[in-house]
């Protein structure tokens, strides 16, 4: 059940993955420095407690960025941003890992103390599966060759090896006492990482938002599937352009993968799905009607401009989706002030170009196909008419596609002078 507010308010600034890096760094360094005398300061093994605090700070952070919280979404602007910072805080915290353990952490003449003792031999296993359980977790993030079910199957191992992580923290000998400010921080990042992983492993398809649907109608096109489901119970309410997780309750099919909801009608869900991979493909050949699924939504931020003058909405290929749920957005009437580029190879478009077009005619959008890739003078040439029409600060652009499209756009808008806060859009890919 689409919501009727479908626009967004006027820009807000958010928390970027770059901020939340150096914040929590640079936390982690004030504290552990405080906790040693000035004068070792610059020395190696300042160098590696600090590090080893940070690396700690840091996989807790990633860990609670990965538990699917709204407040957190709300802070990042979006999932997408959230789990594009949630895989650059795993990739700091192994470089700074790495650094943690090549140096020694500790000078003789430092008061140190134990939180929780182990006997040595124990101690310098979990020292060891920690930096393995740091690797591990990175190479999942940023190896993109491992089938999409198996990545899956081993990221819910990052919990669990987040959990033998702190256990090193607690077992090493080290000038931090836990009632400190960096004893504080220590805590509170492992709490609140630990809390967010058995929440997303243990109880996430339980308490978050989510309902039970029904497979009503399945139409398959030349590269992919329209999706269309009925809910059993009370719908899911969402915004035009939002996404969700859907779950088909069949076996080989059960992984909740994210689509963006293209329409929602009389509590119906619609969905294009493309054959991107091999679990998309499975999913396009071998879902039929009648079958269940559990959907988890809504997700994202993408969402109208209010009161723009202009509109110009950029697809690439699959990414036709949100604009398909604005243009059948029961509470909109008139977009006649939006263009909608719609990018895509002749022959594998889905839906046709020639369905897009009827849509946008319905709302008197303005439709342009554009089928032979970005160069297109079809797309330079009306984009900058636009532009000189309105002025480039009066043109809202919202985008959905593939990285390299979107590079290609940002150039022409940098060219024609419009702003790069103008420019709205949601990362396409979550890996």
């Amino acid at each position: 059940m689409s919501l009727p507010s479908s626009v967004r308010r006027a820009p807000r600034a958010y928390l970027s993955g770059s901020s939340a890096v150096i914040g929590i760094t640079a936390i982690s360094f004030v504290l552990t420095l405080a906790e040693i005398p000035r004068g070792d300061w610059f020395t190696l093994s300042a160098l590696s407690l600090s590090s080893g605090v940070a690396a700690l700070a840091l996989m807790g952070a990633a860990a609670l960025l990965g538990g699917r919280l709204r407040f957190v979404e709300a802070l990042f602007g979006g999932l997408d941003r959230v789990y594009l910072a949630h895989k650059w805080l795993a990739v700091w915290a192994l470089v700074f890992a790495s650094v943690h353990f090549s140096f020694p952490a500790l000078l003789q003449e430092w008061e140190t103390v134990t939180i929780l003792s182990l006997p040595r031999f124990y101690m310098r296993l979990v020292r060891q599966l920690s930096l393995l359980a740091l690797g591990l977790i990175v190479l999942l993030a940023l190896n993109r060759k491992i089938p999409y079910h198996r990545w899956r199957l081993l990221h819910k191992l990052s919990g669990p090896l987040f959990a033998i992580v702190v256990l090193h923290w607690l077992s090493f000998r080290n000038p931090i006492e836990l009632e400190s400010p960096g004893g504080v921080w220590l805590a509170t990042m492992s709490t609140l990482g630990l809390a967010a992983a058995a929440y997303k492993l243990l109880l996430y398809r339980f308490v978050s938002n989510h309902a039970e649907y029904r497979v009503v109608n399945t139409n398959p096109g030349p590269s992919g599937l329209h999706l269309e489901l009925a809910p059993v119970g009370k719908p899911i309410q969402f915004k035009p352009g939002q996404f969700g997780f859907i779950s088909i309750k069949e076996d080989g099919l059960r992984e909740p993968h994210p689509f963006t909801i293209a329409s929602g009608r009389g509590g119906h869900v619609h969905f294009v799905i493309r054959n991107l991979g091999d679990y998309t493909s499975k999913l396009t050949r071998e879902t039929k009607v009648g079958m269940y699924a559990d959907i988890y939504a809504p997700y994202g931020r993408f969402v109208r401009p209010a009161r723009a003058e202009k509109e110009v909405w950029i697809a690439g290929g699959v990414g036709i989706s949100p604009f398909l749920a604005w243009l059948t957005d029961e509470e909109t009437n008139d977009l006649s002030h939006a263009t909608l580029f719609y990018f895509f190879t002749p022959g594998r478009e889905f839906p046709s170009a020639a369905r897009v077009e009827e849509l946008a005619a319905l709302k008197n959008a303005q439709f342009v196909p554009v089928s032979t890739g970005p160069n297109a003078p079809e797309f330079s040439e009306r984009l900058e008419r636009i532009v000189r029409e309105v002025g480039a600060a009066n043109v809202q652009v919202s985008f959905c596609g593939p990285k390299g499209l979107l590079e290609h756009v940002r150039k022409e808008l940098q060219r024609l002078g419009v702003p790069e806060s103008n420019l709205h859009f949601e990362y396409f890919e979550f890996r």
